[in-house]
C-alpha cells in the first residue's frame, strides 16, 4: 500500500511547504500589479488637477465607453441604475483595471518588460480617449502620460530582483528554535506563525505603502481639481432680475392631496438627472458666453449679463426623459426662468432653409431641436433658474435650453455655450447619430403612483391616484380599470396648462380580497387616447398603459 505523504517530507529542514511558496509568489506579484495601477490612478488624478478634470484617464475612458456603448446598453443602464449609472460605470472600470493590473503583476515576474509595455499601452488608451473628446486640447494627454509613467516606474521598482517573492518562517526565540533532528518534521515547534520575511516581506510592505501613497495623491488631486473648478461662490453671487413676463399663479387645486403622490412642483433636489457627463462642467458665469451662428443673418455673441438684460420670463413646465419606460420616474415639473429663445432667433434672423437648431454643451454634447417647433409660438427658454434659484450645476448652470412638448434629448442642452442654426442633412446631433428619432415629441403618458406596485391594501374603498402628461397638448381625461373591466373616469385636479402634467384620483369601490391588476390610460388635449400597445423607449419614447398589481387583504 502506498502512503500519501505531505509535500514537506522532501523539503529541507526548516523550509516552507513547496505549495505554499508557489502560492505566495503570484499573490505578492499581483499585489505589485495593483500597486502599479494605484500609482497610475493617483498620478493621473494629480495631473488632471492642473489640466482638466475631463482629461483624467479613468474619466476619459469612461466617457469614451459611454459614447461607444450600443444604444440598447445605454438605455438598459439608465433604466436599471437610474442616476447611479455613472457610479456603476466607474466602479466597473476600476474593477476591470484592478483585475488586469493583478494579472500584469504576475506576468512581470517572468516577463517584466512585457508587463511594463502593457501598462504603458493602457496609458496610451487613456490619452487616445482624452484627445478624442469633442472639446479636447493637446494638454489633455498629460494625465494619461503621467499615469503610464507612474505605473511603469512602480512596477519596475517592485519587481526588481532585489525583491524576492519567497517566504520563510518567522523564527521566534525559544528552547527549540533550531531545526528538528528529523528532516521530515518541518519547522520546529518553537517557530511562530508563517509570514513574509526578508526581501519578500519588504516587497509586500513597499507595495502596500505605494497603494496608500497613491490613494493620498489621487485624493489630493481630486480635491484640488474640485477647488479649482468650484463655481458655488459665483453661482451664489448671481442676482436674478424679476421676470418681465411672470407665470400666472397655479390653481389652488392643481395638486391632489393623496399620501404617496409626488408633489405637483418637483423639489429641485429631487429633479431627475439623465445625461452622459461623468464630470460636471463647471462654468463661471463671468467667463461664459453664448454664440448663435449658422443660417442666420446676424450672428450673435452674448455674455451672461447680456442674457439677463434681455428680459426674463417664467415658464411652468413638465420635463420628461425619453428613456422612461411606461410608468417610469424620469419626469419632473418646475418653474423655469430665462430669456426667450424664439425672440433671440428672430433677432438673429433665421434664414430660409434652416431646419434645426443644434445646441452644444461645454463638454461637447449636441442636442438638435427642429426650428419649426421653436418658432410655432411655444414658450421656449434659455433658462438660468429653476424654482426661484440659479440653476444647480448638475442641471446646467449657468444656462440651458427648455422647449415644451419635446423630450430632453431634443430640447434640453445643459451647460449651453453654442447654438448653430443648420439643416438636418448638415449635422446629426449626438442622439440622432445613435438612432433616436429626430423630433422627440413627448408621447402621452399616465402613471399610477398610489397604490405602489405589489402594495397590500385593505378591502372596501381604495384610493387610486397618479400623474399624466402630454406636454404642449395637455391632458383632457384619465381612466382607470380593474382586472380588465370597464373603464371608469378618474377625477382630474385643476388644469394648470398644456405644458404641465396633471394629477388625478379615483375611488376603487368594493375592493375584494385577492390579487388585482389596476390600469390607467389618458386622453390628451387633442382627443387622442393613449395607445394600449407597449413599445420600448427606443427610438421615440415608450407607449402603453401603466399597470400595477396589488393585493387586497
Amino acid at each position: 500500500m502506498r502512503t500519501v505523504t505531505d509535500e514537506t517530507s522532501s523539503s529541507p529542514p526548516g523550509a516552507l511547504p513547496r505549495a505554499r511558496t508557489r502560492a505566495a509568489g503570484p499573490a505578492v506579484a499581483a499585489l505589485c500589479g495593483l500597486a502599479a495601477a494605484a500609482a497610475a490612478v493617483g498620478a493621473g488624478e494629480a495631473a488632471a488637477a492642473f489640466t482638466r478634470p475631463q482629461a483624467s484617464p479613468v474619466v476619459a475612458i469612461g466617457s469614451a465607453a459611454i459614447d461607444l456603448a450600443p444604444t440598447a446598453v445605454k438605455t438598459w443602464a439608465v433604466q436599471r441604475f437610474g442616476t447611479g449609472d455613472k457610479a456603476v460605470l466607474l466602479g466597473g472600470i476600476y474593477t476591470v483595471m484592478g483585475l488586469a493590473a493583478a494579472a500584469l503583476g504576475v506576468l512581470a515576474v517572468r516577463r517584466r518588460g512585457a508587463a511594463a509595455a502593457l501598462f504603458a499601452a493602457f496609458g496610451g488608451l487613456g490619452a487616445w480617449a482624452a484627445l478624442a473628446r469633442p472639446q479636447a486640447v493637446p494638454t489633455d494627454l498629460l494625465p494619461s502620460a503621467a499615469a503610464a509613467g507612474g505605473a511603469v516606474a512602480v512596477l519596475w521598482w517592485l519587481t526588481r530582483p532585489a525583491f524576492s517573492p519567497g517566504l520563510s518562517p518567522d523564527p521566534s526565540p525559544g528552547p527549540s528554535s533550531g531545526p528538528s533532528s528529523d528532516p521530515s518534521s518541518g519547522p520546529s515547534p518553537g517557530s511562530g506563525p508563517v509570514r513574509p520575511t526578508g526581501p519578500g516581506r519588504r516587497r509586500v510592505l513597499a507595495a502596500g505603502a505605494t497603494i496608500g501613497a497613491a490613494a493620498a495623491l489621487g485624493t489630493a488631486g481630486r480635491v484640488l481639481s474640485d477647488r479649482r473648478g468650484d463655481v458655488s461662490a459665483a453661482r451664489a453671487a448671481v442676482r436674478l432680475p424679476p421676470p418681465l413676463r411672470p407665470a400666472p399663479p397655479l390653481p389652488r387645486a392643481v395638486g391632489a392631496t393623496v399620501p404617496g403622490l409626488p408633489p405637483f412642483i418637483t423639489p429641485t433636489a429631487d429633479f431627475y438627472r439623465v445625461d452622459t457627463a461623468l464630470t460636471l462642467p463647471r462654468i463661471d458665469p463671468r467667463a461664459w458666453s453664448l454664440r448663435l451662428h449658422g443660417l442666420v443673418d446676424r450672428p450673435l455673441l452674448i455674455g451672461f449679463d447680456d442674457l439677463l438684460a434681455l428680459g426674463l420670463e417664467e415658464l411652468d413646465h413638465t420635463l420628461s426623459c425619453v428613456s422612461n419606460e411606461v410608468g417610469g420616474p424620469y419626469a419632473g415639473t418646475t418653474r423655469w426662468l430665462g430669456a426667450s429663445l424664439p425672440a433671440l432667433l428672430r433677432r438673429a434672423g433665421v434664414r430660409s432653409g434652416a431646419e434645426q437648431l443644434v445646441g452644444r454643451s461645454q463638454d461637447g454634447m449636441t442636442i438638435g431641436t427642429p426650428v419649426e417647433t421653436l418658432l410655432d409660438g411655444r414658450q421656449a427658454l434659455l433658462a438660468v433658474a429653476m424654482n426661484g434659484e440659479a440653476l444647480p450645476v448638475e442641471h446646467g448652470f449657468p444656462c440651458r435650453t427648455v422647449v415644451p412638448g419635446l423630450y430632453g434629448y431634443t430640447s434640453a442642452t445643459k451647460w449651453l455655450v453654442d447654438l448653430e442654426v443648420t439643416t438636418f442633412a448638415a449635422r446629426d446631433p449626438y442622439w440622432v447619430q445613435r438612432g433616436w428619432d429626430r423630433t422627440g415629441e413627448v408621447r402621452t403618458a399616465s402613471r399610477i403612483d398610489v397604490p405602489a406596485p405589489f402594495a397590500r391594501v385593505p378591502p372596501g374603498d381604495v384610493t387610486v391616484a397618479g400623474t399624466a402628461w402630454a406636454t404642449h397638448r395637455g391632458i383632457a381625461a384619465v381612466e382607470v380599470r380593474v382586472d380588465g373591466g370597464p373603464w371608469r373616469q378618474a377625477e382630474l385636479a385643476a388644469d394648470a396648462g398644456p405644458d404641465l402634467w396633471r394629477q388625478w384620483t379615483h375611488t376603487w369601490t368594493g375592493a375584494a380580497p385577492g390579487t388585482h391588476r389596476l390600469e390607467a390610460r389618458a386622453t390628451d388635449g387633442t382627443g387622442a387616447v393613449q395607445p394600449a400597445t407597449r413599445t420600448p423607449p427606443y427610438p421615440s419614447g415608450a407607449t402603453g398603459w401603466h399597470s400595477v398589481v396589488v393585493t387586497v387583504t
